[in-house]
Formats: C-alpha cells, sequence, structure tokens
C-alpha cells in the first residue's frame, strides 16, 4: 500500500485529459488536488467526433445543460450508424441505438420475426425500430411519454476539439489547475519505479501521488518510462493508417453517422453544425497513401475545407492499463479504430473504472490488477464487435475481404457467432457495452440468419404472428410523423449555434 493519495496530475489534454479532470473534479472535489499539465505546440488527433449514449452519462454528471453543450461544441444528434456495402456491395444496413420489436420472458424479438418471415411476412426487420424510422426520415425529439417501447435513445456527433476546451473551461472554474509545458522527463521512485515528478524542459518539476497519462499514442509515462508493453491486434484489425478531412456542409444534417466499405478499409462521415468531419480508415498492406487520398477526396459530399490529415495507428491495448501509480487514459491505453465510435466512451469508461476503484487511501495492489481486469475484457470485447463486421461479409472483391473473410477469430467471438448461425441465441459477455440489439443487427445486416428459432415464437399461429408484427410495426411509424426535422428540433432546442 502506497502513501495516501492527494495529488493528481493529468498527462495530456485534449478530450481524455479533460474529460478526466472535469470526472475528478466534479466528483472528488477538493478531497484531492488536481493538475493538469500540456503543451499548446501538440496537436490532438481529435477523430472521434461521433459517440454512443453513455456520453449523456458524463454530461449529466457534470451538470452540464444539453442545449448550451450542443451550441458550444457545434454538435448534431446521432441516432445509429449507417452502414453501406459491409455484407456486399450495394447492401446497407443501420446499427442503431434502439431495439426492434417486444421482447417477451424468455424469448427475444428477432426469433418472431425469423419466423414470420419463413411463413411469408414479407416485413423488414428494421421497420420494428424507432431509431432507424426517426434516422432515415431524418428527424429526432425528445420522447418523454415514459414508455420503455417508444424510447428514442441518442448521442451526438460534435468537434471534440471544442469539447476538450469545453471540458476545459469546466474544470479550471473548478480549481483544476493548468499547466503549459513539454514534459521532458520523469523521476521515479527508487524502490517501486513509481513516477514521483515529472520534469519539464524548462526546468519546472510537478510532483504527484497519481499520475494520469493522457499523452496520447505516445504513452510518455506508461510506456516511455514504465515500459509496460502492448499487445498488436493487428492480425485481427488490419487497418493501420487513417486520413481526416472536413467538407463544407451541404443540405440538412443527418442524425446518423455514415460508415462504407471500400476495398481496402472504410469511409465515415459524421455531418456536424458547422461542416462534415469525413474520414478514410485503410490497410498500408492493401492500399497506398496516395490512393486512399484520391478515393476519400472523391467522395466526398461537399468542397474540402482542409488538406488531408494521415494519422498512423496500431490497433491493440497496453498490456497493463494501470502500472504502479500510473493510469493509462485515451489513446495510450490502447486503439481501437472509430468504426463503432468508441473511442471516446473508452475514455469515459475508464475514468468512471477509476473513479470506482479511486486509491484515496494508498495504492493497492489488488485494487490495480481488479482495474486491469475490468479493462482488459472490456477492450477485448469491444474488440470482437468490430471484427465481426469485417468478418461477417460475403464481399471477396479484393484481397483485403477475402483474407478477412478466412482468417481465424478469437475463440470467443467464433463461438458467439456459430451459436447465433445454429440458434439465433445470444450470450451477453461480462464489460461487453454492446447488448443483444446491436450484435443482432449487425449479423442479420451483414447476412447472417439463423438456421432455427426459438419454439416460444411458434406459440402462435402463423397468422397471428402476422397481424401481431404489422400492428407493431405501425405503432412504430406512428411517433415518426409528428417528429421535428432534426435541424428543426436543434433551432427549437435551443442547440443550434448562431
Amino acid at each position: 500500500m502506497s502513501a495516501p493519495i492527494e495529488r493528481v496530475v493529468i498527462v495530456g489534454g485534449g478530450t481524455a485529459g479533460w474529460m478526466t479532470a472535469a470526472l475528478l473534479v466534479r466528483v472528488l472535489g477538493d478531497q484531492i488536488a488536481i493538475t493538469l499539465v500540456e503543451s499548446e505546440e501538440i496537436g490532438i488527433i481529435g477523430v472521434g467526433e461521433a459517440t454512443i449514449p453513455p456520453i449523456q452519462h458524463v454530461n449529466a454528471t457534470l451538470g452540464i445543460d444539453e442545449a448550451e453543450f450542443l451550441r458550444e461544441t457545434k454538435a448534431t444528434i446521432k441516432l445509429a450508424i449507417r452502414f453501406d456495402d459491409w455484407g456486399a456491395i450495394g447492401e446497407r444496413y443501420f446499427h442503431t441505438f434502439g431495439a426492434a420489436g417486444r421482447n417477451t420472458g424468455f424469448c427475444s424479438f428477432h426469433h418472431y420475426w425469423r419466423r414470420a418471415r419463413e411463413a411469408g411476412v414479407d416485413l423488414d426487420y428494421w421497420d420494428f425500430d424507432l431509431n432507424y424510422l426517426a434516422a432515415r426520415n431524418g428527424r429526432f425529439a425528445k420522447l418523454r411519454d415514459g414508455d420503455p417501447e417508444y424510447a428514442l435513445p441518442y448521442a451526438y456527433h460534435f468537434d471534440s476539439a471544442l469539447y476538450g476546451q469545453y471540458l476545459r473551461r469546466y474544470s479550471e472554474r473548478r480549481g483544476v489547475r493548468r499547466i503549459e509545458g513539454m514534459i521532458g522527463s520523469a523521476t521515479r521512485d527508487a524502490e517501486g519505479g513509481a513516477v514521483t515528478t515529472l520534469v519539464l524542459r524548462d526546468g519546472r518539476e510537478i510532483a504527484g501521488d497519481l499520475f494520469i497519462d493522457c499523452s496520447g499514442a505516445r504513452g510518455l509515462l506508461i510506456q516511455q518510462q514504465l515500459n509496460v508493453g502492448y499487445e498488436d491486434w493487428g492480425h485481427w484489425l488490419p487497418c493501420d493508417r487513417a486520413l481526416a478531412v472536413p467538407s463544407r456542409l451541404t443540405g440538412p444534417t443527418d442524425p446518423y453517422t455514415r460508415s462504407t466499405a471500400h476495398a481496402a478499409g472504410w469511409q465515415w462521415r459524421i455531418p456536424l453544425q458547422h461542416r462534415v468531419g469525413n474520414g478514410l480508415v485503410y490497410s498500408s498492406r492493401h492500399c497506398s497513401d496516395d490512393a486512399a487520398a484520391a478515393l476519400l477526396l472523391g467522395a466526398l459530399d461537399g468542397e474540402p475545407l482542409a488538406e488531408p490529415r494521415p494519422i498512423a495507428f496500431r490497433t491493440g491495448r497496453a498490456r497493463r492499463q494501470w502500472d504502479r501509480n500510473v493510469v493509462a487514459i485515451g489513446l495510450s491505453s490502447g486503439f481501437l479504430e472509430p468504426l463503432e465510435s468508441t473511442s471516446i466512451y473508452l475514455i469515459q469508461s475508464a475514468i468512471v473504472r477509476l473513479l470506482h476503484l479511486f486509491p484515496g487511501a494508498g495504492i493497492d495492489p489488488r485494487t490495480v490488477a481488479e482495474y486491469n481486469r475490468q479493462s482488459q475484457a472490456e477492450y477485448e470485447t469491444v474488440r470482437d464487435f468490430i471484427i465481426l463486421h469485417y468478418h461477417a461479409t460475403r464481399r471477396d472483391d479484393s484481397a483485403f475481404w477475402r483474407d478477412l473473410r478466412a482468417m481465424a477469430l478469437p475463440e470467443r467471438l467464433a463461438a458467439k457467432i456459430a451459436l447465433f448461425r445454429a440458434t439465433g441465441t445470444l450470450s451477453q459477455d461480462a464489460f461487453d457495452i454492446f447488448m443483444e440489439p446491436s450484435w443482432v443487427q449487425v449479423l442479420l445486416g451483414q447476412g447472417v440468419m439463423p438456421a432455427a428459432h426459438h419454439p416460444l415464437a411458434d406459440g402462435p399461429t402463423a397468422s397471428e404472428l402476422a397481424t401481431q408484427l404489422r400492428d407493431l410495426a405501425a405503432a412504430r411509424r406512428a411517433p415518426v410523423a409528428a417528429m421535428p426535422e432534426h435541424d428543426a428540433f436543434l433551432v427549437a432546442f435551443g442547440g443550434q449555434a448562431a
């Protein structure tokens, strides 16, 4: 057990650093002194402009006014991701934040839908998903009738640089001390190897008891000082490059992210209030940088507002995300490509986990081990969900897709797909942030159809089931016509930036 934790030093700003500072100061208040060290000389990656619904928990914990947040970060609403050309070229499906249909006590809705489909009921699975219906029609409303069947869960698209600045202002108003400077080195305890002091290039020293490494992929403390090592997942997720470019906004803003698969990767499109964020994630073994840039620029909906910015990365995770008195949060802890918008969530989750296990009385090795166990499980389940998109495809138009179709899967993922393919059953893994509806949408959307359904789905007659499903689909469509268009909602809610 180390000495009590009274001084927390955060290395690096951006979304990771300032979200860490904001949550720590909000939850722990004046129980600890918080210092954040960053330098304006270091750029911010800033690709994480799309989020998932738990971001609302962060904003609620911080007491942030939603309309102000939307204005300050130029945010739009996100109901789903639209996937184009992933199962096969020309196909499209949505992964929404909602759920289709209505489950019964022991049987999920997709079993009833599959049985009805066999009986000739021509209704798409997504016809029963309110998020999909609203997203497809470009509409949104904050539904407050209390009926969970008509919930419309949502997240945001926002400018991550503006979000970091917003959190900085929030944190500094509450007593977080910011120090501008470049870190030159660190001193460590001779006995246990813990970090004791940061030494800036100008000679200033910053002492702390607990250090949070938010320095990005460089891992200034977790890797360069403690050398915890890195678990590379490139054999499962071979994309290792990205190009990012903003473009001029044209037309209404869609309340969803768009992901389009290409011959050696995929392209994102994220609409904000003031621009569109675009990017191409690709494998450098299957596509040259010049070809990637040409592909990205040729696929933009509007005029580019800058030159494409290259980003190199290695998919994987730090072997220990907490080592001695250093906790890695953000890109220093690992990287999973932004296919399912999990980058900011993984920052959030790491901070919440640290708060649950916060070592106020001193760092206990058992606490460190439990933090690392949970972190590893979460990273691996997110990794598996992303691998699913690449592997469950019928595309064979390039070496990239042929290799991914044939690759050996992580054991847990292989078992999960096999069980669903045979029976339609899905098991929930511990620390998996994606619930059954998410897995069902991607599996069905990319052509993995179960060979059988649950016997409870045989309860109603075929005629009864058809009537029930048609009534349910009509009920799900009903609220959409009354919803305002997405941009009109932003204006009426007060979230539209001037």
